[in-house]
């Protein structure tokens, strides 16, 4: 996975604020958070957020230390009476009404306005005053600004890899020479490096080329962007161009992981259009690439192109192309566009041209990669993804590398975008057609909104975002289970509403017109899916048909003609897993009633579903690879809508809901209390982990769900194959192996803690490790290696 970020701006038009604007409206949110009108609240955060955003906001705050701090100080006032706002709201009862929920969103808009001011607006001031230096002009702050927000989108999309990165700064209407003096004096070497490696230099007639590139195979989120940050603090060149009074900056910016070629400088993008022996008056073009060109091989003995040996990157193949069928047309787009048709696989495309450097060029073909133009104030901003772009905007358009302009004609899949900087941060500045030329309309219905912001997404003091999600379980688990579970007559009941189990299902259960429950998800999902399946029979015992399946195994073999009677409860993070999405289209086509676990609002699977439970606070925004909160999500939402259906089904008993759903409230704090055990938790992993080649998780009744999903964990982290069985089958399978086993083992009663402890003995027996996970205080289990 690789991430792209682009930025092309025109001039400001809007005026600046001033400081005692700003000031007004945050001084009104306080007047209206001491009337606890949070609505009010943050309507004012989010107008004086509105001003201070673009080239404008950043005038207003260059070098302004007195307004910062006097806007710290009411923000961090703000975050007070919001804090305590939310927490009154938790103490209250029926918490579930429409009243209370709605209170609960203008909190998350509140915080949401509050975040963005003080870690979106004065963070960026500060960073761009960094680069900028001091008394910078406007147009040098315009283009550091545009700067400090592709390495922001990096610093954000590195999680999709990172093992180099490049920035490149094109500069148009500067009006130097390369033969003046301080030029000359600035210049060096840098124009002659044929590698393109960080700190080179281009000059053409139009525009300026700067690149900075790092490149390591073993580092840490953030490394990258801090070594190109520093490379353009230190550039007196660059400098000089942006503070031109006429300087226009497009800058185009790319983070790599296991792309075609070797890890290093040469190979990192952005790469251009240069070859060996190339021509003086050849275009000069650079470009970065998602996604593989699979056919660059033949494409470059095909043309006979003259490349550099260190450079075996694929995406070479994209700025050299272009450029020499740029001596064949004028038409910058269509140069590119008949370029790009020749490439195979699926990719994502960004090229800036030094020929017309007020325009950024894109294309999008295939369905593995994406590309979202955001639109700013006078500014496009280009990501891979949408928490690339959201600092600044949150309305873009989605390119489809899929869409067919012709459905008769396969060569028109794909798409390719031209942005003109004129018209920067408008529709009116997106040209969009097909990859066979077709012209496509982009209209206000093609304009999405992110539904998360910087906040969904900050990485906090955790080094990776795996920590930090695990840090957050406790929270996320806690929000689930919020104002769900409600006590009546002195015992725990749920109460989800009819957005969560709409009626007409809860009646069909009742009447037993619904008879089988099918529980789908993939991966992670899909283990989160079995706590529920088993939790539900273990309530209602015979008169359901409860079951637990992945989704592809419904769709696949278990799908009915008349599925009427069936419930399908299909669980997913994202909401946009295809196969779960697929099985709910087909189930409801055959009469399925269908409820979804889902994380985001507004994804794909919230509307196909019949009722929604939202773990969290539906955008609790998960970037680790390997999902923790939400699997925890997950479990406390199923465990929810089990009590629920049961009880729809008149089966159970209320003390049974009660026991259940005391234990649901007691989890977050057990959490933390999990957290803390840490340092003991890793120095067993430092001690055993290494010493044996081949793992395995078992696990029996609850636990071997624990074990399934703790093996999915190990095998994403560690890229190791590990198995997952039952603990008292393990011995019948490949003890033979002496693997290191780790055995969950919580919650067991009298008998099965021996029967399981008499299992680790066996293993210890066969010169297996069995690490085990026990409730605090059991002692059974002294033949392990090791009791967490």
């Amino acid at each position: 996975m690789c991430g792209i970020i682009c930025v092309l701006s025109r001039k400001t038009r809007r005026a600046t604020p001033t400081a005692n604007e700003i000031l007004a409206l945050l001084d009104g949110a306080l007047e209206a958070g001491a009337k606890s009108d949070i609505d009010q609240l943050a309507q004012a955060v989010t107008t004086a957020d509105s001003l201070l955003r673009g080239d404008a906001g950043q005038l207003c705050m260059a070098d302004n230390h007195q307004l910062i701090a006097a806007m710290t100080s009411r923000i961090d006032q703000l975050d007070a009476i919001v804090v305590a706002y939310e927490q009154s709201i938790e103490k209250s009862a029926g918490l579930q009404t429409e009243s209370s929920q709605h209170a609960l969103q203008e909190i998350i808009r509140a915080k949401d306005a509050i975040w963005e001011l003080r870690n979106d607006r004065i963070r960026t001031a500060k960073l761009v005053d960094a680069l900028a230096g001091q008394g910078a002009s406007e147009s040098a702050r315009s283009g550091y600004f545009s700067i400090q927000q592709a390495f922001s989108g990096l610093d954000r999309l590195e999680v999709r890899g990172r093992d180099s990165a490049g920035i490149h700064v094109l500069v148009s209407n500067h009006g130097l020479k390369a033969t003046d003096k301080q030029v000359k004096a600035l210049l060096a070497n840098r124009s002659e490096d044929a590698l393109f490696m960080s700190g080179s230099v281009r000059m053409t007639e139009n525009a300026w080329s700067f690149v900075y590139k790092a490149a390591a195979e073993i580092g840490e989120l953030g490394d990258n962007t801090r070594v190109m940050r520093n490379a353009v603090i230190a550039d007196a060149l660059l400098r000089l161009c942006v503070s031109q009074p006429n300087s226009q900056v497009a800058v185009l910016a790319h983070t790599r992981w296991a792309s075609v070629g070797i890890i290093s400088e040469p190979n990192a993008h952005p790469v251009n259009s240069e070859e060996l022996e190339g021509k003086h008056d050849d275009a000069y073009l650079v470009a970065a690439l998602n996604g593989d060109v699979d056919n660059h091989a033949d494409l470059r003995v095909q043309y006979g192109l003259r490349v550099a040996g260190p450079i075996t990157t694929d995406a070479k193949v994209i700025p050299a192309l272009v450029s020499r069928k740029l001596a064949t047309t004028n038409n910058l787009t269509d140069a590119f566009r008949e370029t790009v048709a020749q490439f195979e696989g699926s990719v994502a495309i960004a090229v800036a041209s030094a020929t017309e450097p007020d325009k950024l060029l894109l294309a999008l073909h295939g369905s593995g990669q994406g590309l979202c133009i955001g639109l700013a104030e006078d500014r496009f901003i280009v990501a891979s993804e949408p928490y690339g772009l959201v600092e600044e905007t949150l309305n873009y358009v989605r390119m489809d590398g899929e869409a067919l302009a012709d459905l008769d004609n396969p060569s028109s899949r794909g798409q390719v975008v031209t942005l003109s900087g004129a018209n920067a941060g408008e529709l009116s500045g997106v040209q969009l057609v097909s990859y066979d030329g077709r012209e496509i309309e982009v209209g206000q219905d093609k304009v999405l909104t992110a539904e998360i912001t910087t906040r969904d997404i900050n990485r906090g003091e955790h080094k990776h975002f795996l920590a930090k999600e695990i840090a957050e379980a406790p929270e996320s688990f806690r929000k689930t289970i919020r104002g769900r579970i409600v006590e009546q007559n002195g015992m725990l009941t749920t109460e989800l509403g009819e957005s969560v189990l709409p009626k007409a299902i809860y009646d069909r259960l009742a009447s037993g017109e619904i008879t089988k429950v099918r529980v789908i998800g993939q991966g992670t999902a899909a283990v989160a899916g079995q706590a529920l399946a088993k939790l539900l029979n273990e309530l209602v015992g015979i008169g359901l048909s409860a079951e637990a399946l992945l989704a592809s195994e419904l769709s696949g073999f278990g799908l009915q003609l008349d599925m009427s009677d069936t419930l399908v409860v299909a669980v997913s993070q994202s909401g946009t897993t295809t196969d779960t999405n697929r099985t709910v289209d087909l189930a409801r086509a055959r009469g399925a009633s269908v409820l979804a676990i889902v994380n985001r609002r507004g994804s794909e699977l919230s509307a196909k579903a019949d009722g929604v439970m939202y773990t969290s606070d539906g955008r609790d925004v998960e970037m680790s690879v390997a999902s923790t909160k939400a699997f925890y999500a997950q479990v406390a939402a199923g465990a929810l809508y089990a009590c629920a259906l049961s009880k729809a089904l008149g089966k159970s008993s209320d003390r049974a809901r009660h026991e259940l759903l005391a234990g649901l409230r007691s989890i977050p704090d057990a959490l933390v209390e999990v957290l803390a055990t840490r340092p003991a938790i890793a120095a067993a992993a430092r001690q055993f982990a290494s010493s044996r080649r081949y793992w395995t998780v078992v696990g029996n009744g609850m636990n071997l769900i624990a074990a399934q999903e703790v093996r999915i964990k190990l095998s994403e982290l560690c890229y190791k194959s590990i198995s997952s069985d039952s603990t008292e089958d393990k011995k019948h399978i490949d003890l033979s192996c002496e693997p290191l086993i780790f055995v969950c083992a919580t919650g067991l009663l009298e008998g099965n803690a021996s029967d399981v402890a008499k299992e680790i003995a066996i293993y210890r027996a066969h010169k297996a490790l069995p690490i085990v996970v026990a409730t605090a205080g059991q002692t059974r289990f002294d033949a392990a290696a090791a009791v967490l």
